[in-house]
């Protein structure tokens, strides 16, 4: 129960300009999963191949969702491209 609090309180505390920033940060970080897990899609055998296939729609739905926040915020995907450099 005082972790919620703490991790709650936390997220609060934040400014508009750092939360942009950890989305960003987020969404580049979603994206290089995402590539990693195709990537490692290519190579997989037996089992790995379910593994991956669901590790791609679980990153691929959860950039979507970044994508989606940062539209609402008005964040241009040339802000993400940039800082991903």
């Amino acid at each position: 129960m005082e972790y919620n609090y703490i991790r709650e309180s936390l997220i609060f505390d934040k400014t508009e300009e750092e939360k942009r920033s950890e989305l960003i940060k987020n969404i580049i970080l979603t994206k290089e999963l995402l590539m990693q897990a195709h990537k490692n899609f290519e190579f997989a055998e037996n089992d790995l191949i379910d593994f991956y296939s669901y590790n791609i729609k679980a990153n691929q739905a959860k950039l979507d969702y970044l994508i989606k926040q940062a539209k609402e915020k008005g964040i241009m995907m040339d802000d993400v491209r940039i800082k991903s450099y």
